[in-house]
């Protein structure tokens, strides 16, 4: 006879607990925390309540902006990335993606959340929003807390959208209306060091110049060829704001990221991004949604095993320095793609 507790027994001690700073909106709290009461849950018998519930979790994600599973039997990279097949959405795997960053894979499905170094601060973002391809769902898991520090921030962009029409109400305005433009430089080899320094030949999943331009071409970029063989790259025009529901938008963007932190030997922040008719940023208002951003954070801060499931379209996510070993992973689901859409154009 099993010691295991069935899915009935697990079910009833799975429960919604508070947590400490969890914020509250109208009928949502951010994030939505389930604890797992049972110590003697077996992984197969949390998958299967993964499973059973997986409509349900992704409907609190997005109403609540995230859900972070605590306690539950997930001990390694492995079980994180079986609790990410129960939950059957599509991989997007990073090496499709157009990110900035440099991560390496732990498993098909799983790779690391940032191979910058300890001490860099990474800013808030939705994650690909500065690309013309993002994912609509990010899954978190921690493998090793760190010392101290380390935490992942966590931002509600639509609460944020609605104190910055308040605050900065042209500022909105532009951002709505010009959309955005981004620039950054890539490296001709990858660049570990930093925390956007993916090189251009595996950001566009290429070996060649002229592959790169055909690929460039295609999704719409401008770009530069650098004497040092690095390449400067322009996006098309993105939103800066989407609506996710009527009347809910959230301001999807990577505008604090960019205008904080893409920073290195090759990229200046105050070159890394304009509206998209190529006037500059209010840099009163970008202060101001950098302010209103960290007033509104919730920072996870990391246990072992823990995994935060993201809806990416209504939650910004950012990272803490740290000392000691911190290793958090990541996956990528349901790819979704963006272009700016002025008023009379058609989609």
């Amino acid at each position: 006879m099993s010691n295991h507790a069935s899915l009935e027994d697990l079910a009833s001690k799975i429960q919604p607990i508070e947590v400490e700073g969890q914020q509250h909106y109208k009928e949502s709290d951010f994030p939505y925390v389930y604890q797992c009461q049972a110590e003697n849950a077996s992984l197969d018998t949390a998958l299967a309540w993964v499973e059973g519930k997986r409509d349900a979790l992704l409907e609190e994600a997005t109403k609540h902006g995230a859900v972070l599973l605590r306690d539950f039997p997930f001990p390694t990279v492995e079980d994180f990335d079986a609790y990410i097949q129960a939950l059957s959405l599509p991989n997007f795997p990073y090496k499709k993606s157009l990110s900035n960053a440099v991560r390496v894979n732990r498993t098909e499905r799983v790779f690391s959340a940032n191979e910058a170094p300890p001490e860099v601060q990474i800013f808030f973002h939705h994650e690909m929003a500065q690309t013309p391809l993002f994912p609509r769902w990010i899954m978190f898991y921690c493998e090793i807390a760190p010392e101290k520090g380390g935490a992942t921030p966590l931002c509600r962009s639509d609460v944020l959208y609605d104190r910055l029409k308040e605050a900065c109400p042209k500022f909105i305005e532009d951002c709505e209306t010009k959309g955005l433009l981004y620039t950054n430089v890539m490296p001709d080899e990858d660049d570990p060091k930093s925390g956007m320094g993916r090189s251009w030949k595996s950001t566009l999943g290429v070996d060649t110049k002229e592959d790169a331009e055909a690929r460039l071409l295609a999704l719409g970029y401008s770009w530069i060829w650098q004497e040092d063989g690095c390449l400067k790259v322009t996006t098309p025009k993105l939103p800066a704001v989407m609506e996710v529901d009527p009347g809910r938008k959230t301001f999807f963007n990577q505008l604090i990221a960019a205008y904080s932190g893409w920073k290195d030997s090759r990229n200046d922040p105050s070159e890394a991004i304009r509206h998209g008719d190529g006037s500059k940023l209010d840099a009163d208002a970008v202060a101001t949604a950098i302010k209103l951003a960290e007033e509104l954070a919730f920072d996870v801060a990391w246990q072992a095993g823990d995994a935060v499931l993201i809806d990416n379209t209504i939650v910004m996510h950012a990272r803490r320095s740290f000392e000691g070993t911190r290793k958090v992973v990541a996956s990528l689901a349901c790819m979704q793609t963006q272009s700016f859409q002025s008023e009379g154009e058609s989609a």
